[in-house]
């Protein structure tokens, strides 16, 4: 399975763009998505969220989702052979095709630049983000704090080539890491996630209402 997998990641690597393929003021709608996980009768379920933002007001335009039980063990590096699944079930969905997704997770900042932001940008041929509360270590490389002002920011550096971002939405609480997933540049992509980031949160709030959603909707479902 992990040899199947690697060959499936190395084949999409290259078509990845870390380049705008969308004119800024051209973007409309934005969608988040995330998942949530439990465990029932020894096997593992998840649901995973959409929600579709107007980009200029905020507004959620549509929320949809999708539960379903897990097929594939967890593997570091792959993890979006799990997840993907249930993202494109619940992309199938959606009544409205957003211009963007945000994903909460890595993009680029993956061993082989195949994180779920990028894996699930491709096959939904859309631009995306990923952005994790979490770092995710790639090859043990760590990486320098911003300033403590909201906005500032380090580049996670590894053998001289950009793989994200380490980003602070908010004065003096922790950042969020950053990182391209496709159809958009590291610079765009932190242009995107600021103008979401509200005083209510640090998470940008595509990714920020979609894990509210899946609280909500995995406590409906599994009754946890």
């Amino acid at each position: 399975m992990e040899t199947e997998f690697l060959k499936i990641q190395n084949e999409l690597k290259s078509q990845i763009t870390c380049t705008d393929c969308f004119q800024l003021q051209n973007l409309n709608t934005v969608a988040g998505v995330d998942l949530a996980y439990w465990k029932q009768n020894d096997k593992e379920f998840a649901v995973c969220c959409i929600v579709i933002l107007d980009y200029q007001t905020g507004n959620i335009i549509e929320t949809k989702h999708f539960h379903d039980e897990i097929q594939v063990p967890y593997m570091p590096g792959f993890l979006a052979f799990r997840e993907l699944p249930l993202i494109l079930e619940t992309v199938k969905l959606l009544q409205n095709s957003p211009d963007l997704y945000v994903f909460d997770g890595n993009g680029y900042l993956h061993p082989r630049h195949m994180g779920i932001a990028s894996h699930a940008g491709l096959l939904l041929k859309k631009p995306s983000i990923g952005v994790a509360k979490t770092y995710y270590r790639v090859f043990d490389a760590e990486y320098f704090e911003p300033g403590q002002e909201a906005g500032s920011y380090s580049d996670i550096v590894i053998n001289g080539e950009v793989y994200g971002r380490v980003l602070r939405t908010h004065a003096n609480v922790k950042p969020v890491f950053l990182s391209v997933g496709t159809g958009v540049s590291l610079d765009t992509a932190a242009r995107i996630i600021r103008h979401f980031v509200t005083k209510d949160s640090h998470i940008p709030a595509p990714t920020r209402l979609a894990d509210l959603e899946t609280h909500i909707a995995r406590r409906e479902i599994s009754g946890i």
